[in-house]
């Protein structure tokens, strides 16, 4: 017959066999639990160094010793370290999918041409990432009354193309007129000149970006930036001025959404342009 008490009364162990194993729960955020000793009750916040955070629902925050002690729907458990979550793959400024544990690769022969300084410098803010990756510089013209003189210095050709964003692409102005030109000449199969229709590339960051409803129009004959900044109330006297309220606007720029679409694709198209294989 079995011997429902065991043959030994002084055998150690019975209070362990008589236990019921406490089960082990991760402390994810966010979880409920109860204090076993003094009955605090609040939601996970933090997990770190062996401790959990919990914040009960008047906004009181304590630190307890992870392990035993705490209850769940009134049974014991034990808080422990939540696994790892897998990392999803990070977006860059541009929309794409950020490459880890890459180096720049060496620059391409072709190059992105930019009229000026804030276009370069916005270019570089939202597709930054992207051109390291592939191996684009972007340079700056000071105008693109100087793309003709480059283009002769430094002729392109099916392994050095250039692609060339301007400012105020529309029929009719001086910018289309230069770009249909160069189109025309010796040069236009290694070049492609695209460009946005606002007057400046300030005006390609969206009033949403900067809590505007529009941006102000500016009377003809007046410096556009300088006709800016008065309508702001920002100062406007010096080049400094000036460059102090591009760099507010530039600020507000953190992804792709905060540009006018009428930049994105030009910008997109040039890069498939100058990486493309020869």
């Amino acid at each position: 017959m079995d011997d429902r008490y065991g043959a030994d009364v002084l055998a150690s162990g019975w209070r362990e066999r008589a236990a019921k194993p406490v089960p082990q729960v991760p402390a994810e955020l966010d979880l409920v639990v109860e204090v076993a000793d003094d009955g605090f009750c609040g939601a996970v916040t933090r997990v770190q160094s062996g401790t959990v955070e919990l914040e009960d629902r008047s906004g009181r925050k304590r630190l307890f010793p992870l392990g035993g002690g705490f209850l769940i729907d009134g049974s014991p458990v034990r808080l422990t370290v939540p696994a790892p979550k897998a990392q999803t793959p990070r977006r860059t400024a541009s929309g794409s999918f950020a490459v880890g544990d890459q180096r720049a690769k060496v620059a391409l022969p072709s190059r992105i041409l930019v009229e000026g300084r804030h276009d370069a410098e916005l270019v570089e803010k939202v597709w930054g990432h992207d051109l390291r990756v592939e191996g684009v510089v972007v340079e700056f013209l000071q105008g693109v009354d100087l793309l003709d003189e480059l283009l002769t210095a430094e002729p392109p050709s099916p392994t050095r193309r250039y692609g060339v964003l301007v400012d105020h692409l529309v029929p009719g102005s001086k910018e289309s007129r230069i770009a249909e030109a160069v189109a025309r000449g010796p040069h236009g199969r290694h070049v492609r000149i695209v460009g946005h229709p606002f007057i400046d590339v300030w005006q390609c960051v969206t009033p949403q970006a900067l809590g505007i409803s529009r941006w102000p129009e500016i009377p003809r004959g007046t410096d556009w930036k300088t006709g800016i900044c008065r309508a702001f109330g920002w100062p406007h006297e010096t080049q400094a001025d000036t460059a102090r309220a591009w760099q507010h606007i530039l600020s507000k720029v953190h992804t792709f959404r905060d540009l006018e679409p009428a930049l994105l694709g030009r910008v997109e198209e040039l890069i498939d342009f100058v990486t493309a294989p020869a």
